[in-house]
């Protein structure tokens, strides 16, 4: 039986050489974190309920946009973006796409565990399926066995070009391991069949994508679009069927926004309707009391749901106590990924707590900002 350093010393020595994240390295453990079975079972229910989750986001979406359900829902996930990204994400041969691959941002609490972000260009994908393989050949029980992760990704991803902007350039060295690991599983040899990583500000669609449709993983957040001069090309061949991108281009997808409108009263039958009753029961036991950070005046008699002001200023005079909350930037922008712009109100001096108060509302039309209730890990 190996002790605990020849563990580690061990997971140390299966890391590729290049790394996994670009200029990061971490601590390694002898053993992966355990989960009770409850937890457990939860989890392997809760893909299915995220599934049923953006589909139906999705769905709102395009029925907000064609009157068929209230306006004001498509008009908060467009906000900020260009004009023609949209109407390119609306186009009818994109209506049914989703992200084939989402990654909830799990907090595990005294009470189960609560879901403070869906990410749908996440990643990690090649670094859990690292750290699986890894941990079970020490003999780890590990959910999803020693391959779960690459073959989950091969299911949705057979062959084709992963595409990675600058912006995302962290993530490079996971994603190409990831590749690697997916084209020996396959025994892939031949060029055409393989997965491969590219630069996404150089890449052009292949000829061959003119006989049948080349598969695009896209590694890159829809904000970074004008930074790559391919972007038009793949768009185009996008819409000529030529190319299969996942995460599809669609901007409304990559809002934090939605864990609000999941709250909203005015949405709480088509939640139902769309996700079924025992879904819908159990992600409200999952997903965070959230709130879009709307400036719009209310009525002299109204109060916003749970915090009980009638301005959002009055939040920045709650105390700290109070202050159990998270403000952070939605989507579509350089600040909506890897933690930036994210604050949690506890932490902060009640003046700057006001100033990002006041940043949020200010930027409103471009980039709106969510508040959610902060659940503390246990």
């Amino acid at each position: 039986m190996p002790s605990d350093l020849e563990k580690a010393e061990a997971v140390r020595a299966a890391m590729p050489a290049e790394g996994l994240f670009a200029e990061k390295d971490w601590l390694v453990s002898p053993e992966p974190f355990p989960l009770d079975a409850a937890t457990v079972s939860e989890l392997e229910k809760l893909g299915h309920r995220l599934n049923a989750f953006i589909r139906a986001c999705n769905d709102l979406y395009h029925l907000s946009a064609q009157g068929r359900q209230p306006r004001w829902i498509s008009e908060y996930l467009d906000r900020g973006k260009p004009r023609e990204l949209i109407e390119f994400a609306r186009a009818k041969i994109f209506r049914d796409a989703v992200p084939q691959v989402i990654r909830p941002d799990l907090i595990l609490t005294d009470n189960g565990f609560t879901i403070a972000e869906l990410d749908s260009v996440p990643g990690g994908i090649g670094v859990t399926a690292w750290l699986n393989q890894t941990y079970a050949k020490l003999g780890a029980d590990v959910i999803g066995g020693a391959d779960g992760m690459i073959e989950g990704f091969r299911s949705i991803f057979p062959e084709g070009d992963i595409l990675v902007s600058r912006e995302a350039a962290t993530y490079r060295p996971e994603m190409e391991w990831l590749a690697r690991a997916r084209n020996a599983e396959r025994g892939t040899r031949s060029e055409e069949a393989a997965t491969s990583v590219t630069d996404a500000e150089s890449f052009s669609v292949p000829s061959s994508a003119l006989q049948a449709p080349r598969s695009i993983y896209r590694f890159f957040e829809l904000f970074d679009l004008p930074n790559l001069a391919s972007s038009p090309s793949l768009m185009e061949s996008a819409l000529r069927g030529e190319v299969r991108i996942t995460p599809p281009i669609k901007p409304w997808m990559e809002e934090k926004l939605w864990l609000a409108l999941f709250w909203m009263r005015p949405l709480r039958e088509f939640w139902r309707r769309a996700l079924r009753e025992n879904h819908f029961l159990a992600l409200q036991k999952s997903i965070p009391y959230s709130w879009i950070v709307d400036p719009t005046p209310l009525p002299q008699h109204a109060v916003i749901p749970k915090l009980d002001i009638h301005d959002w200023r009055e939040l920045g005079e709650f105390s700290q106590k109070q202050r159990a909350l998270i403000l952070k930037i939605s989507g579509y922008s350089e600040l909506a990924w890897g933690s930036r712009a994210v604050f949690l109100g506890q932490d902060m001096p009640h003046a700057e707590w006001r100033a990002v108060i006041d940043r949020a509302l200010h930027d409103f039309e471009s980039h709106p900002y969510l508040l959610q209730e902060f659940h503390k890990g246990k």
